[in-house]
């Protein structure tokens, strides 16, 4: 009888365990600069001259300005002007 408590005792310790972690501990996906793709006011930061800094582009899709989005889909994304791009593109 001691030993099926046991058992019983040890099975729930194992299913109940990743209850233990904590609710925040959940990992971002992995985030890069894809230039050439936000709208005009909408890039995350530095846009090249005459801009500062988030929301500074000037121009839609503007070759310099860049959004983080989520690792290996920069290039997928279409737009009027080509595709995302890793590096900054000219105007």
């Amino acid at each position: 009888m001691m030993r099926t408590h046991a058992t019983l005792a040890a099975s729930i310790a194992i299913m109940t365990g990743g209850l233990a972690a904590p609710v925040g501990a959940q990992t971002k996906p992995a985030m890069e600069k894809c230039y050439g793709v936000s709208l005009a006011g909408k890039n995350d930061c530095a846009a090249g001259p005459g801009t500062s800094c988030a929301g500074t582009s000037k121009v839609d899709y503007q070759g310099n300005a860049w959004k983080l989005v989520k690792a290996g889909t920069c290039t997928s994304i279409k737009t009027p002007k080509g595709n995302g791009s890793l590096t900054p593109k000219k105007a």
